[in-house]
């Protein structure tokens, strides 16, 4: 029995779900590196940064072969976000790189254009990949790429 006749709103609509999805596929084709997208409406950790390392470690992003994930994590009601990107990719790109990424996120996420801001960062952070960790003979595709909703 259902006590609330109404459905729980979703987060993204299916063609978004769907543009994020292909965003992480198309970053993750010429790289051995494994990007996730974990998205809710509130974060319950002061820290966005608390929270998405949480998550990243209860999707086993870590066990990566080369240590080269990246989670995107969004609090969409919250306003808030942060990208944690394991050791291996994190002692190529430095701290630069996430500041910059981060920015850009916001840059977008100020203009409310939420899931181009998502895929942009997607898409740089493949590039990234790319060219730290190329695409090589055997390489599997360690993680899925759907993306994680919580609460």
């Amino acid at each position: 029995m259902r006590f609330f006749p109404f459905k729980r709103k979703e987060i993204f609509s299916e063609t978004e779900k769907n543009r994020l999805v292909q965003a992480i596929r198309v970053a993750e084709r010429l790289t051995s590196g494994e990007i996730r997208l974990f998205v809710e409406n509130h974060c319950t950790y002061v820290d966005p940064i608390d929270r998405a390392r949480e998550a990243f470690l209860s999707l086993g992003m870590e066990k990566t072969k080369q240590r080269n994930g990246v989670l995107v994590y969004v609090a969409i009601r919250d306003r808030q976000f942060a990208i944690v990107g394991d050791q291996g990719i994190h002692e190529k790109v430095g701290d630069d790189f996430w500041q910059k990424e981060a920015t850009l996120l916001r840059t977008h996420f100020q203009d409310s254009h939420i899931i181009e801001g998502i895929e942009e960062c997607i898409r740089e952070i493949g590039e990234s990949l790319r060219t730290h960790f190329p695409h090589e003979a055997g390489d599997s595709n360690e993680l899925p790429d759907d993306i994680v909703f919580g609460n």
